[in-house]
């Protein structure tokens, strides 16, 4: 709960309680104070158990820590049923991916090559997305729409 609290924080609590309990008081603040943790302690493990026992022996393994969802699928995780480490680490997405880009250079080369050779554009049925195809010149392409004063 308190593991981001480093030796300043501490220093700097010890001296705020000083200056508002006084040297006098703090210890039986600080007695106080522990006596409410361990009671409140108590009252939490108690109701556990009491949980527990309501649940049945069905529950016997039951941890409360295992409805925080961080822990549950942690703790699924590393429980290996489904075989999932054995998936995750026969699938290299490198290499994968090498292989991809590899199939996509190949068929850009030959595409390169059957434009190159004579083909229009095209290379075994396929397109060459490189070449633009020539387009016709629409009459009123490129010049501005009409202006509507109406419209306005």
């Amino acid at each position: 709960m308190f593991n981001d609290i480093g030796l300043p924080e501490v220093m700097a609590l010890v001296v705020l309680a000083v200056l508002v309990f006084g040297p006098d008081k703090l210890p039986q603040v600080i007695q106080d104070v522990a006596r409410t943790i361990r009671k409140i302690r108590e009252f939490s493990d108690s109701a556990k158990q009491d949980i527990r026992e309501e649940l049945g022996p069905e529950f016997k393994d039951f941890e409360f820590e295992d409805l925080n969802p961080k822990t549950f699928i942690r703790k699924q995780l590393d429980s290996d049923d489904l075989g999932l480490k054995e998936i995750r680490n026969g699938f290299d997405l490198k290499k994968e991916m090498a292989e991809v880009s590899d199939a996509v250079t190949t068929v850009a080369e030959v595409d390169d090559a059957g434009t190159a050779s004579g083909a229009a554009g095209t290379s075994g049925g396929r397109v060459d997305m490189q070449k633009r195809p020539e387009t016709e010149r629409r009459p009123g392409a490129g010049d501005p729409p009409p202006f509507d004063s109406d419209a306005t």
